[in-house]
């Protein structure tokens, strides 16, 4: 066995840590034996060593209060996490569920486990916290700050550790289950764990399997979601507040989720909408008689969405080590998990894709065809029917008028309820592998080393269906006699989209339908090799011990790809009606050697007021095949004036070097969110000739300004991928922290903890991309060249495949982080009524913006949301207050959010209760009983959303398309109601 060193377990917890709520308690200042101490944040084993950056900590207590299986919903319960994707994302979900701390991107933070680097599930290096076992963790460690000269690129913002349970023996089932007051959303989970210690105690493995099964909400299944509410005007919330259904549209202009045109909702409706690309006065909607009018109708989709999507998942981790000798030993953690998620959202369309369509066609009534003539004939009078680079009519006779012997370009917008929902259904497999030793240098005292290797990868098949096959209709709308197709293929079926709903056959739609596929491989490879123990000879005449340090190699590669299916690859926007744009394969990787070293070095010790400063520091260089040499560095400093207090400083360096999918994603088309379109209908009234000008550089005609239709739905046309003439090179982080840890001996208290912190992360050179309106802005109103040249008009429009702006990948200027962090941890003995305790987190954010670049506002997200800030209170708490009496325990956890704003650039479009939110409190209880009956026994109770709160309304617009859902923002506000929980575990 290996040698046991003494060490205060008050040094060890609660001096190492920041205080937390979810660490409730304090050890005592009694000695115990222990092998080695880790401490989140150091490679070094050495005892006594104290963090100087702050780390919180997660208890496995805590996370048996969550009552959750999912390892997102335990951190949510952090006020320095806010949501990234997850359950509650269905527009815009990637199937996975990420942590995002401070709000920097969850691509800006490190995930560990076991102090060693997860394999991201997709090449954007992202992990997937639902392979992580929550029933096998001992704790989670959260380290705020750089932390790359430790663990390398990403640990910016800083690294959340996973410390799992290795000496576990015994058996354990836990079983749960949640299900809202509406008797819905229910989840299910299973657990199970086997553990033993083998050869005379010389090693212990543990095996947990487990299941979880999370089913769907729909938006329809909720008052707040089921009609769609217009940030902008309004319409639709007067319904709402009323409880009565949206008002309908007029007689024969009707179908599923319908609604009169002052409602809200989508302009890809029922019936189809007709429009002439550049002709905004050909504007029209069919009815369902098949003749055409004024515009009548939008389309309800938030029915069709989710609140909470479903999810069932399969893990298996097995975690081992074994003394191979008295100074050496190996170890090994293997983790397979299968994850399925499934997204929906309504049903697909044509949503303003131009067909080419012969005016003979059988399908079109004789009053519907006249009118296209006549649009037709108007537009080539007023010289906007064939601008220049496009081609709208063909003059299939050659007598120079628009006649029903022609052909002409028309914008269709239809939405194919007929062909149901929209679906993604995500299937990933992940497996990951490590394998060791560790021990003992026999020619240099207590110096030790640790060598290893990790293998990972995950495998993710997307099957998207629902779509409409964009290509497939193009050929089925070339028919003149409703039964054959003109390109003579037998399997075409000629199809109806003039009129409402009904006149797509099952045999139509069958013909229109794409159901695509795609996957997705990540590799990732880590050999890493250690060594650390002390420098006797750099001991200090006013130290005890001497300096230790760590220092190693570490090598590493990463590899993604993307393999779209054909159809998704078609340019501009694929073959599938509303996916959004079109793919192209991704194949990249890179490999990085680096060489690291830091050390602890104690120069006082045992002196008045200096009962310790320690000196911190470390260094990493690492180069990199795709961005060349990064070096990353951190000073430190803590300071123990007296037993009770520490005081810790710490200056950092971090990086983050581009991924593969930064570095390597080839030009696609795709969707960002915007708000308007200054050259559109919808800014008509604004046009100064100054504007007129500038949207007349970027491709528009004179007829055009003004008169083209804006944006729907606030996305618009995007060109993604990585900047052609310029990659992305890495990003640099300085990061400071600063705070203190106070321990006082009260004879009120059973004991006291409080610490507060300060932290600022400043980032330049981000990799990113602008947003959609700052190129739109830059343009139209800054009258920057560089940006109007990034905007690409189809007819004028920015609404037709193949236009948009150019969002590519690259440097942008900075992104900042300031705020500070107070924990609290205190408790009492109350005779032989048990015990109470009393814990917090309290995160108030100082500075939260960004600038893309020096000519582009600063954004300011503390204390906003918008399309650019998903919420981010500026003062976010969690207090838990937990009551122990012999078996019996029951704990009450009180989140709070503080109020926010909608972005100043965005306020003044928004209707007026949508103007901000109220501050929101969230209160979840939970008791449990533990019997002892052959084994311990435990039943826990418990319910979320104790007081039922609903959750604030801001219409569909407000904020980013993948947050902004429902009418309100679902990641960050509970939508389910009150949430009822119960567990049974039993361990033997």
């Amino acid at each position: 066995m290996f040698e046991k060193r003494r060490l205060s377990t008050a040094v060890s917890t609660a001096v190492g840590l920041a205080v937390s709520s979810f660490l409730p308690a304090v050890a005592s200042a009694q000695e115990e034996m222990i092998e080695e101490v880790v401490v989140t944040g150091s490679r070094i084993t050495a005892p006594g060593v104290v963090s100087s950056s702050p780390v919180a900590s997660v208890s496995a207590a805590e996370i048996q209060y969550q009552q959750s299986p999912s390892f997102e919903f335990i951190m949510r319960g952090l006020p320095s996490t806010i949501p990234g994707d997850g359950s509650a994302v269905n527009n815009g979900t990637a199937g996975q569920a990420t942590i995002d701390l401070r709000g920097l991107g969850p691509e800006r933070n490190l995930v560990l486990m076991d102090g060693k680097r997860m394999t991201p599930f997709n090449y954007d290096g992202e992990v997937d916290t639902n392979t992580i076992p929550t029933a096998l963790i001992e704790r989670v460690d959260v380290i705020t700050g750089g932390a790359s000269a430790v663990y390398g690129s990403d640990a910016i913002a800083g690294a959340i550790n996973v410390i799992l349970k290795k000496d576990f023996e015994g058996v354990e089932l836990d079983l749960g289950r949640t299900e809202t007051g509406d008797n819905d959303g229910r989840t299910n989970w299973v657990n199970l764990t086997l553990g033993a210690n083998v050869a005379n105690d010389r090693g212990n493995v543990v095996l947990n399997v487990g299941w979880n099964e999370r089913k769907s909400i729909l938006l329809g299944d909720r008052d707040e979601g089921l009609l769609g509410i217009d940030s902008n005007t309004g319409g639709g919330y007067d319904d709402f507040l009323a409880g009565r259904a949206p008002t309908p549209p007029p007689a024969g202009c009707g179908g599923p989720d319908v609604v009169d045109i002052t409602g809200s909702g989508s302009t890809t409706a029922i019936p189809t909408r007709f429009a002439l690309v550049g002709y905004g006065p050909a504007n029209g909607q069919f009815r369902d008689d098949g003749t055409i009018g004024s515009e009548c109708s939008l389309f309800n989709f938030n029915p069709w969405n989710y609140f909470q999507t479903p999810n069932e998942r399969y893990n298996a981790t097995a975690v081992g080590h074994f003394d191979l000798t008295d100074a050496h030993s190996a170890y090994a953690n293997i983790n397979f998990a299968n994850n399925s998620v499934v997204q929906q959202v309504a049903p697909s369309g044509t949503f303003g894709a131009a067909f080419m369509v012969p005016l003979n066609n059988a399908f079109l009534s004789d009053q519907a065809r006249q009118y296209m003539i006549n649009a037709g004939n108007d537009a080539l009078a007023a010289g906007a029917l064939n601008p220049e680079g496009l081609t709208n009519w063909d003059d299939t006779n050659g007598n120079g008028v628009v006649d029903d012997e022609d052909y002409l370009s028309m914008q269709l917008r239809r939405r194919t309820v007929e062909l149901g929902g929209r679906t993604e259904e995500f299937d990933s497999d992940y497996f990951q592998m490590t394998v060791g030793m560790k021990g003992e240098l026999g020619f240099l005292a207590d110096w030790g080393y640790d060598v290893s290797f990790q293998y990972g990868e995950s495998n993710l098949t997307t099957v998207r269906d629902g779509y409409t096959n964009l290509t497939n209709i193009q050929n089925a709308l070339d028919s003149s006699d409703g039964v054959n197709c003109a390109n003579g293929d037998s399997t075409c079926v000629p199809l109806n989209l003039f009129g409402g709903f009904g006149t797509i056959t099952p045999e139509m739609a069958g013909y229109a339908r794409a159901i695509a596929l795609q996957r997705q491989e990540v590799e990732q490879t880590i050999y890493s090799l250690t060594f650390d123990g002390p420098v006797e000879f750099l001991t200090l005449p006013t130290a005890d011990s001497p300096m230790a340090i760590a220092f190693g190699y570490e090598h590493r590669n990463e590899a993604g790809s993307l393999e779209p299916d054909e159809c998704l690859k078609l340019a501009p926007a694929s073959c599938q009606g509303g996916a959004g744009g079109n793919l192209l394969p991704i194949a990249g990787d890179y490999t990085v050697e680096e060489f690291f070293i830091e050390g602890f070095w104690p120069l006082i010790e045992g002196m008045t007021l200096v009962d310790e400063l320690n000196f911190e520091y470390g260094w990493r260089t690492s180069d990199y095949t795709s961005v060349g040499t990064v070096d990353t560095w951190k000073l430190g400093l803590n300071w123990r004036p007296v037993d009770s207090l520490l005081v810790r400083v710490m200056q950092q360096e971090a990086n983050r070097a581009p991924n593969v999918g930064e570095l390597f994603s080839p030009v696609v088309t795709g969707l960002d969110n915007a708000q308007i379109d200054p050259c559109s209908v919808a800014n008509a009234g604004n046009i100064t000739p100054e504007l007129e000008a500038l949207c007349i550089s970027t491709g528009m005609t004179a007829a055009q300004v003004g008169t083209v239709q804006d944006i729907v739905s606030n996305q618009i046309n995007t060109f993604d991928g990585s900047d052609p003439g310029s990659p992305p090179d890495s990003e640099q982080a300085e990061t400071f922290t600063a705070g203190i840890v106070w321990t006082p001996d009260f004879n009120f208290t059973d004991y006291l903890t409080l610490s507060v912190d300060y932290y600022d992360i400043d980032i330049t050179d981000i990799i990113g991309e602008f947003s959609a309106q700052e190129v739109l802005n830059g343009c139209y109103v800054a009258a920057q060249a560089s940006e109007c040249a990034k905007i690409k008009r189809i007819g004028g429009d920015l609404t037709l495949p193949a236009s948009g702006v150019e969002l590519f990948t690259t440097n942008l200027d900075y992104l900042q982080a300031e705020g500070l962090d107070i924990g609290f941890n205190f408790g009492f003995t109350i005779g032989r009524w048990g015990n109470l305790d009393f814990s917090g987190n309290i995160t108030h954010y100082l500075t939260q913006e960004s600038q893309s670049s020096s000519i582009t506002p600063v954004l300011d997200c503390k204390g906003f949301y918008g399309t650019s800030c998903d919420p981010l209170p500026e003062t976010v708490w969690s207090q838990r207050t937990t009551w122990n009496i012999d078996n019996f325990t029951v704990s009450l956890n009180w989140m709070h959010f503080d109020s926010v704003d909608a972005e100043p650039p965005e306020r003044a479009g928004l209707f007026a209760p949508f103007r901000s939110i109220d501050s929101y409190d969230y209160f979840d209880l939970f008791a449990s009983y533990d019997f002892s009956w052959k084994g311990d026994f435990k039943v826990s109770l418990g319910v979320k959303n104790l007081t039922d709160e609903d959750p604030p309304i801001v219409g569909n617009d407000a904020g980013s398309t993948s947050f902004n859902n429902g009418n309100t923002f679902p990641s960050t506000y509970t939508v389910l109601g009150r949430i009822y929980t119960a567990g049974f575990n039993y361990r033997f």
